[in-house]
């Protein structure tokens, strides 16, 4: 179970001060997964790293009583000067898991062949996404945080081999998955929420948190 208990997160823009949340109560629990709607400019990437304990709330409290991943596409836990073997293994063993599988792991889904043994400093963009897609899909989570969707590269044999592995995650484990786009929330989650002007509204289906989400960024 994830739960927020009257928490609340904002920050100066230099100009005004932005409110990401306020006093904002909601829970999730395992095999429920969520799906949050939020404009561009809400505090969307705030509210998921919030989630993962990335960032803490200016109020309130976060329960996590149970394990809780990282968020898909997050940078900060890899270290460039280390090559990518060297960050699946340190990777593993801050999660108790096995240095060698979660190595083995990566290497495979990866595919980035002598760039696996370099530091990661030295890869591209679309390497980093890759590397950090293998991280989070070796390691066992309860619910697993998706900020705007699975992040797509060039090479389409990772894209499909990392997309068939999350969907067979979905079946077993719980997602929470925030985006601007309806669209992308279809396939993770069937319950729903929006975030506006520091405000979680709750709804039971996609459908009806979509219908206020389309009065709000259309009015």
């Amino acid at each position: 179970m994830l739960e927020f208990e009257n928490v609340s997160k904002s920050f100066w823009t230099g100009t005004q001060r932005k409110v990401i949340l306020d006093r904002v109560s909601f829970r999730v629990e395992l095999g429920n997964s969520l799906g949050i709607l939020a404009p561009n400019g809400t505090g969307k990437t705030t509210l998921i790293n919030m989630m993962a304990g990335l960032e803490k709330p200016d109020e309130g409290n976060i329960y996590r009583n149970c394990k809780i991943s990282f968020p898909l596409g997050f940078m900060g836990g890899v270290i460039n000067k280390l090559t990518g073997m060297e960050n699946s293994r340190y990777i593993a063993r801050l999660y108790g898991l096995d240095p060698d599988y979660v190595e083995a792991f990566c290497r495979w889904l990866c595919g980035i062949e002598e760039y696996f043994d370099m530091p990661v400093g030295t890869y591209s963009q679309g390497m980093r996404a890759r590397l950090t897609f293998a991280l989070l899909l070796a390691l066992d989570f309860d619910i697993y945080l998706i900020d705007e969707g699975m992040p797509q590269t060039t090479d389409v044999e990772f894209n499909k081999k990392a997309g068939d592995l999350l969907r067979e995650r979905l079946e077993t484990t719980t997602i929470i998955i925030v985006s601007h786009q309806p669209a992308t929330l279809e396939r993770f989650a069937k319950k729903a929420a929006v975030l506006k002007d520091g405000y979680l509204h709750m709804f039971d289906t996609l459908e009806e948190a979509k219908q206020l989400y389309d009065y709000q960024t259309q009015g």
